[in-house]
């Protein structure tokens, strides 16, 4: 419910400052007083596009400030999921500079644009003779039928359910097209895999190979500088440690008469042991050393084998082969199951499509229930606001699939003249025809899709007398489970109202100011008077004035 609306240096209004109630309250005034201004202004905060050209002072900024209570309207859900602060007192602001440049603030937080209007629908509804197109729409038509119905529940299942088989038809599609274009690469894939199982790599494999290739392709080469290095060392008649066994002994024997020698005997002594060790590991070696041209002939295939699969596969070492073997593994098995797959979604998407059906068949029964009564009450309504003769039809036709809101199109048909053929809304050239059906509409609804705040911009143009009475009963009826503010020029209309506020312009000098201000009792009473007279105030307007507020 709109609380407070602060408006500065927008239009003829400098600064302005107005308290809204709850219930039903007009705004009268002269012609060009300010009334559309304020509706100008409260359209701002409800996020609709600025022009430069509405500040009053081009070297100022415009800002206009809304406060709404929201607390029993179930709005959290919207502000935690645009990350804002939760307040029952909620201010919506809006800054407009000369150049064009616009801020939006909830609850001093910057958001978008579209996050302002966002909120602003949920907050305030405009209706005006001007603005009837959305009637034209057949979404509209359709949530006009349901929140008649009042089948809320219904709804958010079948649209629960319709999201589900979305889902389950998109599945179902990537598993068909995966399972269409991935037979060639399952072929591939199954034929690598049988590839990289039949060659039984190990991890550690290749280094060995590698290492025993090299060892047999030079063991000629080695065994023949083996059996050389030997000869060096114990074969030869001049070997090395026969040599070194020598002058150990002779060291030995002068050892003691020389405190160094010892040292030295100790030394040569460790030399000759290492050296036969040696000896014996290089005739070890060579012994070990075998020429083997099979063994050698059967590295290099096994060898050439896991080159080719690295080659294949962009890869360089065994441990590399066995990761993607265990990859092709999962995509087979993968790709085996998805018939399996493909069978459960297929079984999952009937079964919803199953229950949507029958979710949509509860939504048709009720919209067909639901249009039978609108249309009777809808036709009532008309004919106590000036259109006695008009006749009102809700065509309701099946789509060819399911969509967002069920199976079907509605069509609202509508013809204001006694034998009239009522033909598509859209058709309607009337604009106070349409007004006048859209107040019908939203009068009826009003009570069961509550909007915090509805907007009747001058709604009562082409009326007057006992229909404009009418108009002010419905108004002030819908004001039991909503506010409900209209801008009029009818005193019919501003009788009923539960309050009053009066817009009026002055003018100093060549600058023009407007001012809107809340009107007490007897205040009321002579606006209503000027109303009902137009010029001088008479006895007699006073006192019909008076019979209209206590009406």
């Amino acid at each position: 419910m709109l609380r407070q609306l602060s408006i500065q240096n927008f239009a003829i209004i400098d600064h302005l400052v107005i308290d809204f109630n709850q219930g039903f309250s007009v705004i009268t005034g002269e012609t060009g007083a300010g009334k559309s201004i304020l509706l100008g202004a409260l359209s701002l905060i409800l996020g609709q596009r600025a022009e430069n050209t509405s500040l009053r002072d081009p070297s100022g900024k415009t800002i206009i400030e809304g406060i709404f209570d929201i607390s029993d309207y179930g709005l959290k859900d919207f502000f935690t999921d645009h990350d804002l602060d939760h307040e029952p007192r909620t201010i919506l602001r809006r800054e407009i500079t000369l150049t064009g440049t616009s801020r939006t603030f909830i609850n001093d937080t910057p958001v978008t644009l579209n996050t302002l209007r966002e909120l602003g629908d949920q907050l305030v509804n405009i209706h005006s003779q001007h603005k009837t197109t959305a009637l034209h729409d057949a979404d509209f038509q359709l949530a006009i039928l349901d929140s008649f119905a009042g089948h809320k529940a219904a709804f958010s299942e079948y649209q629960q359910f319709f999201h589900r088989y979305l889902q389950l038809k998109k599945r179902l599609d990537e598993l068909t097209n995966l399972e269409a274009s991935g037979k060639t690469e399952y072929d591939f894939w199954l034929f690598s895999l049988s590839e990289l199982q039949q060659a039984r790599l190990d991890a550690t494999e290749q280094a060995g190979l590698e290492h025993e290739l090299k060892t047999l392709e030079h063991a000629e080469d080695i065994k023949s500088s083996l059996l050389k290095a030997t000869g060096i060392l114990s074969a030869g008649e001049q070997n090395i440690i026969q040599h070194l066994s020598d002058l150990r002994q002779t060291i030995r024997q002068v050892k003691e008469f020389h405190p160094d020698l010892p040292g030295l005997a100790d030394r040569i002594e460790a030399d000759y042991i290492d050296l036969k060790d040696i000896d014996r590991e290089l005739v070890a070696v060579g012994d070990a050393v075998a020429i083997d041209p099979a063994r050698l002939i059967a590295i290099t295939e096994r060898l050439d084998l896991i080159y080719r699969l690295e080659r294949k596969h962009g890869v360089s070492t065994g441990q590399q082969l066995l990761e993607i073997q265990h990859l092709l593994q999962q995509k087979v098995s993968g790709f085996s199951s998805l018939n399996d797959q493909i069978d459960e979604v297929k079984k999952e998407t009937e079964k919803t499509r199953t229950k949507i059906e029958s979710l949509a068949g509860k939504l048709t029964s009720g919209r067909t229930k639901a249009s039978q009564t609108l249309k009777r009450e809808l036709l009532d309504i008309l004919s106590k606001i000036g259109l006695k003769d008009a006749s009102v039809d809700i065509e309701i036709t099946r789509k060819g699939d399911f969509a967002k809101d069920g199976l079907d199109r509605v069509r609202f048909l509508f013809s204001a003249n006694k034998g009239g053929t009522p033909v598509d809304v859209a058709k309607v050239a009337s604009g106070g025809e349409l007004s006048r059906l859209m107040l019908s509409i939203k009068s009826l609804i009003s009570s069961k899709n509550l909007l915090p705040t509805i907007i009747f911009d001058e709604i009562d143009i082409g009326i007057s007398g006992e229909i404009a009475g009418k108009v002010g009963e419905i108004l002030r009826k819908m004001s039991q489970t909503m506010q409900v503010i209209s801008i009029t020029h009818l005193p019919q209309i501003a009788g009923k109202a539960d309050h009053h506020y009066l817009a009026s312009k002055k003018t100093k000098g060549m600058s023009t100011t407007s001012s809107i201000r809340f009107l007490n009792d007897e205040e009321r009473v002579k606006e209503i008077a000027r109303m009902l007279s137009n010029e001088k105030i008479t006895q007699a307007a006073e006192q019909t004035a008076r019979e209209l507020l206590n009406d």
